[in-house]
């Protein structure tokens, strides 16, 4: 399921439904949406913070995405981390405990650190330049009138007694400030509009006498809504704004709301004049950028892709406007705001992408977030935010993966003016840090205010006069925060929670994801399976384009077994259909971007329902089978000595429950007729072939050895599972130990530290109640709250201890096969020359294999030979890395052949392997002339389809692959 964070948060419906839900997983992008603020005592848990405490209820694993979780406030922060768990992180951090240690809850990527799979970074350099402008005289004045009036109403609120009141006349205030900065087409209608507002409310109150209070009601909310920003939808926290700035008031009458007014209507005209004066220095600095910086340009002279951040509606629709009279073209610039519809905002980013008339967007925050715009690599901040996480932010819409050039920032910024300095210094100390600490600035920008946040300084800096000399100057603050020892104390605080990832680690890996990439199914595997299964249940695919195909009828027999089961387990699984236009087992043939008429089809995988039901169909015919044993038959073994394999099923669970299930693998083991058991690897069957009638029939004297016989191999055969569980439990306990571990460490910490405090609180309490002080309801709150904290601490303590308790179940065996090599089948027929033929292609593959490993080793490449894996190929080189880049490793399949040979013979998983592997995968063959040989000769992509059901091994033209290979390079 896949759902908008806001959808789920608002939707009464939807929670009570969500309520009744399990997930294995659930994922929350752009996490730091699900905030919650802290003030003094108080929590304003948004409803967005409640869905994320749900969520955590709801699922075994809980994955939480984010670029900026820090917003410079410890308490904020901790609050986020009780997400991932509640009593690690309930209450405070109280005076004089350490930070909490997060790093196995935490993982932090790095940007100018991530690196490919080749070693090369991940992201590509970003460079931020500020570009600094005068107001003209009129301009001027009218920052120096403005600002008067803001300072002197945010003096005025402070005599406000009404809390909400008070933040919401600061807020509206400071909004008509940055407002002020961003553009005179701003200030000048937001003027307009609060007067007119306030005019409105004078004549509602024509009833009252002059002198009379008056009341403005405003929620709770308001007071928060500085710090929830964030956690607020973007058209949301506009229309907010917007209204506390026609609203908000420190006038306590209508003879100041009178006056007031006054005082708006001369500013709105000198805004007025302004804008009719035609000066717009701001204005006149972006023109100039945009016409004489380089890398705005493309080598044709065409403006390259452009986004441009405003904070303001007003701004945003004055830039339009004066953007496409600058390009001469109406169409050249697209605008997204928090009026624009979901819908409608992926049109213009479709647009923005793909049309190349489109040259810049022009957005608001709203366009900050979820929203990948790669395809630009410039951005203007033509307005600052006042939260410095919306620098990165903003940022990140550009520099993400798949950004492949140096990406450039240019932030406005006014000399001259009281927060213009703020954000000047800001800059300039960003730009000194920068080189010293290798560009990390920007993923640390919104934890460097800790004691005070930017706004706060801003705020001040807007409000006050401060002499240079003076303590709580706000550039002295500035300072501070981007002080170097205070920045490297909080890379070394993200270290501890952090990836580093370097060339050796990063190396393993891929080599561990090489490995997992060997062994997936999909597609091939996928496809040969469903293929031959729906086959046999009287279903039929019907080929369509390449590599996708139609359902034309799906059995009833497998939409009632999708049915029932989901009756019996009680979920609502996605039904089982009775047709699909479309099917496909590779994801690049979900969508043909070549044909977009075509349907979408469905991607069949493991998990889809109509696999599922043919999977559960298919083992009800034929579990019983796997468990009576099959005769398979090795190709490539030309030996004489067969051996029985099993497929072992093994689980671990918590305590013992069935119910509760920790761990679950099924593994191979073989046991030759000597009687060693081994690890036969991760899918042996693969490479084996079914026996027919007449193979069966030559082996039947084996069936009846001893060495088969349940008692014989019961010695072997328990030792190896005794193994394999043993192995198992004690992986899983180890990494049980250290989890529960620590956790248990830190919610013992966090608890009793919170324990103590509120003892603490408890004999002041006592204290006072003995001094004649009526604290009964307070003592028995506080009492109250260490009885909760000391059963929530016990509770917690028995989940964790319960959590060791792991418990290996005794393996199964749920499969068995006898598996002949195909040099003892030969012998049993009678083949005269069966004995000369195996040694002679023993030889001949022998030759061959030390043939492609030399040529291998020459071109400096290390060589894995993984013949005896039996996993599709029989060799794994991997070349060295080269200019910092390490090339992905070549799986080869050798195939030595007698020299004048025409055919050479591959088997289905090989082919299957090759489809799956790409470009990884190469034939080498080898010419070989007594003791002489020619090649390797090396064919890629050797393979043009995928073999059928019913094939085991496909013969291919010799002389059609060598007029393909090349040599060793």
């Amino acid at each position: 399921m896949v759902a908008r964070i806001d959808q789920l948060a608002r939707n009464d419906d939807l929670l009570d439904q969500l309520r009744r839900s399990r997930w294995d997983l659930i994922v929350v992008d752009e996490a730091h949406k699900l905030s919650a603020t802290s003030s003094g005592n108080r929590v304003n848990r948004t409803k967005r913070f409640q869905l994320g405490e749900l969520l955590g209820t709801l699922t075994r694993h809980f994955l939480l995405l984010t670029a900026t979780p820090h917003n410079g406030k410890e308490e904020d922060f901790q609050l986020f981390m009780s997400l991932l768990d509640a009593d690690r992180f309930c209450g405070k951090m109280r005076d004089g405990a350490q930070r909490a240690d997060i790093s196995d809850l935490m993982h932090r990527m790095v940007k100018e650190e991530m690196l490919r799979f080749d070693g090369t970074r991940l992201f590509p350099e970003r460079r931020a330049y500020t570009t600094t402008y005068s107001l003209s005289d009129e301009e001027t004045a009218l920052y120096h009138a403005v600002t008067g009036y803001v300072r002197e109403e945010m003096s005025r609120a402070d005599s406000l007694h009404d809390g909400a009141r008070r933040s919401a006349v600061g807020f509206a205030l400071a909004s008509l400030q940055r407002r002020l900065a961003s553009s005179p087409e701003a200030i000048c209608r937001s003027l307009m509009r609060r007067r007119e507002k306030f005019r409105q409310r004078v004549e509602h109150e024509h009833s009252r006498r002059r002198d009379e209070p008056i009341a403005f009601a405003f929620s709770a909310a308001a007071e928060d809504l500085w710090e929830s920003a964030d956690s607020l939808a973007s058209a949301d926290y506009e229309a907010e704004e917007e209204r506390l700035v026609g609203q908000a008031s420190a006038a306590q009458t209508i003879r100041e709301l009178e006056a007031e007014i006054a005082v708006l209507e001369a500013l709105e005209k000198q805004a007025r004049d302004v804008v009719h004066s035609g000066q717009d220095r701001k204005w006149s600095e972006l023109s100039n950028l945009l016409q004489n910086t380089p890398e705005m340009r493309e080598r044709d002279g065409r403006q390259r892709k452009l986004i441009v951040f405003t904070e303001h509606r007003d701004t945003l629709d004055y830039l339009a406007l004066k953007l496409r009279g600058l390009m001469g073209d109406e169409e050249a610039v697209v605008v997204i705001h928090g009026g624009v519809t979901r819908e409608d905002r992926s049109k213009v980013q479709d647009l923005f992408r793909n049309d190349p008339v489109v040259r810049v967007l022009v957005a608001t925050d709203a366009a900050g977030e979820g929203i990948n715009l790669q395809n630009a690599n410039l951005m203007v901040n033509y307005d600052l935010p006042w939260n410095p996480n919306r620098l990165e932010q903003r940022f990140g819409r550009i520099h993400r993966i798949g950004q492949t050039s140096v990406c450039h920032l240019w932030n406005m910024v006014a000399a001259g003016t009281r927060e213009g300095d703020v954000f000047l210094r800001l800059f300039e100390k960003l730009d000194v840090e920068r080189e010293a600490l290798g560009g990390r600035v920007f993923d640390i920008l919104g934890e460097v205010f800790e004691n005070r946040s930017l706004k706060d300084l801003l705020v001040d800096a807007i409000r006050n006069d401060f002499h240079p000399e003076s303590d709580k100057n706000p550039i002295d603050a500035v300072e501070d925060a981007l002080d170097r020892r205070h920045l490297e104390s909080i890379i070394a605080r993200i270290a501890l929670c952090e990836q580093v990832i370097d060339e050796t680690r990063l190396f393993a890996v891929r080599e561990d994801m090489e490995k997992a990439e060997a062994r997936k199914l999909q597609p091939y595997f996928i496809q040969a399976f469903f293929v031959r299964a729906f086959d046999e249940i009287g279903g039929a695919l019907r080929p369509r384009e390449a590599g996708r195909f139609e359902i034309t009828h799906v059995p009833v027999e497998i939409r009632e077994h999708a049915r029932r089961v989901a009756d019996r387990e009680g979920r609502k699984a996605q039904a089982v259909l009775p047709r699909y236009e479309r099917i496909a087992f590779d994801k690049q043939h979900v969508r043909l971007a070549e044909r977009p008429d075509t349907p979408v089809a469905n991607l069949i995988h493991p998990a889809h329902p109509l696999m599922r039901a043919v999977t559960d169909l298919i083992l009800e015919r034929h579990s019983h089978e796997l468990a009576d044993g099959a005769v398979l038959i090795d190709p490539s073994d030309l030996g004489i000595v067969p051996r029985a394999l099993f497929m072992i099923d093994h689980s671990v669970y918590q305590g013992g429950d069935p119910a509760d299930l920790v761990s679950r693998r099924i593994q191979f083991i073989e046991i030759p007729r000597d009687g060693r058991a081994a690890n036969a690897g991760f899918s042996p069957h693969l490479a084996l072939d079914a026996a027919t009638p007449a193979d069966v029939e030559a082996i039947a004297y084996l069936l009846d050895e001893p060495w088969l016989g349940r008692d014989a191999a019961h010695i072997p055969l328990a030792d190896a599972c005794a193994q394999i569980a043993t192995e198992h439990l004690n992986e899983v306990r180890r990494r049980r130990e250290h989890d529960v571990g620590r956790t248990l460490k830190a919610v013992r910490e966090r608890l009793e530290s919170e324990i103590r405090h509120w003892s603490a609180r408890y004999s002041e309490l006592r204290k006072e109640s003995a001094a004649g002080k009526d604290v009964r309801l307070a003592l028995s709150n506080v009492g109250r709250t260490i009885d909760e904290l000391g059963q929530r601490l016990e509770t917690r303590e028995q989940e964790l201890n319960a959590m060791r308790e792991v418990v290996a179940a005794t393996p199964r065996i749920v499969g068995r096969a006898l598996v002949i090599p195909a040099g003892l089948l030969a012998k049993l027929r009678g083949d005269g020359g069966w004995s000369a033929d195996a040694a002679a292609r023993a030889r001949i593959e022998k030759i061959a294999m030390n043939a492609v490993i030399e040529a291998e080793r020459t071109l400096g490449h290390d060589v894995i030979d993984v013949s005896a894996q039996k996993c599709g190929w029989d060799i794994t080189s991997q070349p060295k890395p080269r200019d910092g880049k390490l090339p992905w490793p070549r799986h080869i399949e050798v195939k030595g052949r007698a020299k004048g040979s025409d055919t050479v013979v591959v088997t289905a998983n090989e082919m299957r392997e090759g489809f799956n592997q790409q470009d990884k995968f190469h034939l080498a063959i080898v010419l070989v002339d007594d003791d002489t040989h020619e090649g390797p000769f090396y064919v890629a992509r050797p393979f043009d389809r995928s073999p059928g059901w019913a094939e085991t091994r496909v013969e291919l033209n010799l002389h059609a692959l060598l007029s393909r290979a090349t040599r060793a390079e």
